[in-house]
């Protein structure tokens, strides 16, 4: 009888198939025994298993709540007589509980008394009864030592609070903010008032200690892993969370106000755009990219605009050239600055060019200390000076652009901290050299002579 190949290929998957299944099932047998024996022995849950051969020990159950592991206890190794009569002793000896200082002294005096007592029946009673006991007392200077080491909750007093205040508003990078912001104010070419100038720099003030309190506050987890910040007062708990924010928001309203009432509404816009900056800008990108540096090198450019225009009501060329002085400025001063606390920023997780873009921040450094030249070139052009800045300026400019080209080819320590203090002085005196050469104002508000009459 003749067999099509369909038929033939159909007899052999249904062989096969049968073969496979009479295998199946005393597995599919003993798994549902399996089960029959959990579901017996713990009933109350609802049981999950998949027999498996490397979960042969183990098996998961599902309760009310969530899902529970179960495996078989491992074995503890057998002790020895020594190693067991060792661990007696240990947990003999972690029993003994700790007791303070005046409950060891009542102690002891308890003990000489029963002591005495039981000497006087004793034969040797006079001869031990002049003896004291041995007492380890604990002197002041021990105690206030110990005291120090533990943790206690610190505790400011009202004295206290001008020096944390002052930590908390960074009165140092504050008075470099003023100082700029002055410097702003005396080279525009107005009268100088001594009161404006006093109201605009106070409200600059204002408005930075608030920017620098509120950074503080966002970055307490950070700044705990720093070494350069662990002792801020957030940090060390010297100041509640909410009188820090308390403090940044009464230094910056009332900064802002006193800018925008007093002295114009272009200046308190400028304070108010500068605390926004710092704390919604600024602060977040440290953690996220490197531009970070890019922007806060224009929160420090703001403040001399401020003091520009303060004095003048006007967003003016000189004003925008202070602040490209002070936006170049800023890059070998903080990329030397934290080319050496590279360790501290991986620690507080900062995304700093030192430590993500090592060449590009020498290179960085050394490109704007270059371009601190072509500023000064460009202040007589904008009227701002005489030509003799670009000239006196000069020297301090390739002094800078040196220790940078030093520190773009070594990239060591020493190069950055020389780079760094001589930022710290650049800056100063550039600033007093520009108001030294600045244009007297009748070159600016003279009339121009009359033509000479023709004769007749």
């Amino acid at each position: 009888m003749y067999k099509s190949p369909c038929s033939r290929f159909s007899g052999l998957v249904g062989a096969s198939l049968r073969q496979r299944l009479l295998q199946i099932v005393p597995r599919c047998h003993h798994s549902t025994r399996t089960i029959i024996k959990l579901y017996r022995r713990d009933s109350s849950d609802w049981l999950t298993y998949q027999h498996l051969n490397f979960l042969r020990r183990q098996y998961v159950t599902k309760n009310r709540n969530g899902l529970r592991q179960r495996a078989s206890p491992k074995e503890q190794p057998s002790l020895t007589g020594l190693e067991e009569a060792e661990e007696t002793v240990e947990r003999q000896v972690q029993r003994i509980p700790t007791i303070g200082l005046e409950q060891q002294e009542l102690t002891t005096e308890a003990s000489t008394v029963n002591a005495s007592q039981s000497n006087a029946v004793t034969p040797d009673a006079a001869a031990d009864e002049d003896e004291t006991p041995h007492i380890q007392q604990e002197t002041e200077l021990s105690k206030v030592a110990r005291l120090d080491r533990q943790w206690k909750e610190l505790k400011v007093e009202l004295s206290d609070l001008p020096d944390v205040y002052a930590r908390l508003a960074k009165i140092k990078l504050t008075a470099l903010v003023v100082m700029t912001a002055a410097a702003g104010y005396a080279m525009a070419p107005v009268p100088f008032d001594p009161l404006f100038f006093f109201v605009s720099s106070l409200g600059t003030g204002l408005a930075s200690c608030s920017a620098n309190a509120i950074n503080q506050y966002f970055e307490v987890p950070f700044d705990s892993n720093m070494n350069r910040t662990k002792n801020r007062p957030l940090v060390r708990g010297q100041i509640s969370p909410l009188h820090a924010v308390s403090f940044a928001a009464a230094c910056g309203v009332s900064g802002v106000a006193l800018l925008a009432l007093t002295v114009n509404p272009l200046t308190g816009f400028l304070g108010a755009l500068n605390i926004l900056l710092y704390t919604c800008c600024y602060t977040p990108l440290k953690r996220l990219s490197i531009i970070n540096t890019w922007v806060g090198a224009v929160v420090g450019a703001i403040p001399p605009v401020m003091g520009w225009t303060a004095a003048t009501g006007a967003l003016e060329p000189g004003a925008l050239l202070l602040g490209a002085f002070l936006f170049s400025w800023q890059f070998p001063h903080f990329n030397a600055l934290s080319w050496n606390l590279r360790e501290d920023y991986s620690r507080g997780g900062y995304r700093m060019m030192s430590v993500t873009h090592p060449a590009l921040c020498r290179r960085v450094a050394l490109r704007h200390s270059l371009g601190l030249i072509g500023l000064s070139t460009v202040a007589p052009v904008l009227d701002l000076t005489t030509w003799t800045f670009p000239l006196v300026s000069l020297p301090i400019n390739l002094y800078i652009s040196f220790l940078a080209f030093r520190f773009y080819r070594q990239g060591d320590r020493s190069s950055a901290r020389k780079l760094f203090f001589c930022s710290l002085w650049h800056l100063p005196m550039l600033l007093l050299l520009a108001l030294t050469c600045k244009k007297p104002r009748r070159d600016r508000d003279a009339p121009a002579p009359e033509a000479a009459a023709l004769p007749v």
